[in-house]
């Protein structure tokens, strides 16, 4: 009997549909359909009956679930045990999937996440430095770092970091436009945001709580492409600290109201935190941005 193919009867019947095993096990629905229909074509049986709620096990499949999830299970804990060795004589072995905002992802942990690699020669890392959310239960990531902090399914939050974000603007921009004093002075610069309706959080919503500007003379999706329009001189635009204090170019708009503080959640699906490579890079990312707390809110150093 193929081991594969009862690793995808165990996962549909956890899972209890074909597209959540899918979406477990990293690949097509088409391939669990293959699986299990060879399965039942093996055993000459059926072993899911189709209900409005999904797929429920048959007599033979509630048979043969436990004895395949036991298996199922004591196959993990041998991969466990092997990455566990592999971890403790070599450091974290494998591949580690870090979904994270775009401007943090970029600006400050691409560098220092290739430099991790270099220290651990069995370690790969993906870095998905998307401006959408990303989701565990998809299995789209490992460990994955948001503005909200993930309100279902199992996994495990920490509180990362908060940091803060400016209104910035090009220097000889600034130069050329009124003072700003108050926020009435607003009125007098032109600005780059969001795409409002493509705004994947609320948390991103900025500008607006400050002034209501008659028109954007730049939007992008992406926070690195603001960045860049703000430095070419395209008007006002709110930036994340760790991102654009560093640019000479660029100065701070000193506008009482123009200062915001996000929070990042960092979160991973609870059977992660047996997984030492994952729990390794989770540590690591702690750290990491313990030690940048002075480039994530610099006016508390």
């Amino acid at each position: 009997m193929d081991w594969e193919h009862l690793r995808y009867f165990a996962a549909v019947g956890q899972h209890g549909s074909l597209s959540a095993a899918a979406r477990v096990l990293q690949v097509e629905h088409s391939t669990v359909a293959r699986r299990i229909q060879a399965l039942e074509k093996s055993l000459g049986q059926p072993l899911f009956t189709r209900t409005p709620g999904g797929l429920r096990p048959s007599e033979a499949g509630r048979a043969l679930l436990p004895a395949v999830q036991a298996m199922a299970e004591a196959a993990r804990g041998i991969e466990r045990s092997a990455d566990q060795a592999a971890t403790s004589a070599e450091g974290p072995s494998g591949l580690v999937r870090v979904g994270t905002t775009e401007g943090l992802g970029t600006a400050l942990l691409a560098g220092k996440l290739a430099a991790l690699t270099c220290r651990h020669a069995q370690l790969s890392v993906d870095l998905l430095a998307l401006p959408r959310l990303l989701h565990l239960s998809r299995r789209e990531a490992d460990i994955v770092i948001s503005l909200e902090r993930p309100k279902r399914g199992s996994v495990i939050v920490s509180r990362l970091a908060d940091y803060d974000l400016y209104l910035y603007g090009e220097r000889e921009y600034l130069a050329r436009r009124p003072l700003v004093r108050e926020t009435a002075d607003l009125r007098h610069h032109a600005f780059v945001h969001y795409v409002d309706d493509l705004l994947f959080t609320k948390e991103l919503q900025l500008i607006e709580g400050l002034f209501q500007p008659q028109r954007y003379a730049f939007r992008s999706t992406s926070i690195t492409a603001q960045y860049e329009a703000v430095r070419a001189g395209a008007g006002l635009g709110v930036l994340p600290a760790f991102l654009a204090d560093r640019d000479p170019r660029l100065a701070r708009v000193h506008q009482p109201q123009a200062r915001f503080t996000r929070t990042f959640w960092m979160s991973m699906p609870q059977e992660a935190q047996s997984v030492p490579r994952i729990q390794a890079v989770w540590r690591w990312l702690k750290d990491t941005l313990r030690e940048e707390a002075h480039r994530l809110q610099p006016h508390r150093s």
